[in-house]
């Protein structure tokens, strides 16, 4: 799973998701990491807006 958000999260933050793999983009800042769930995805997605982060798009990305 890929998740783009607009800005970049504070490293506070970040620690919300250790399962997550971050790379800083200019403007943007892009998660990456298996999902168990649907409600796991959605638990990332709720505590980023939660925190007032825009998400930008999130794409699923087939295992390779």
């Amino acid at each position: 799973m890929l998740i783009r958000v607009d800005g970049e999260l504070s490293e506070e933050l970040l620690t919300a998701f250790p399962q997550l793999v971050v790379r800083r983009h200019q403007a943007s800042t892009t998660l990456t990491g298996d999902m168990a769930d649907q409600q796991e995805l959605q638990g990332v997605l709720n505590l980023l807006t939660t925190v007032g982060i825009d998400v930008v798009e999130v794409v699923s990305i087939p295992d390779g």
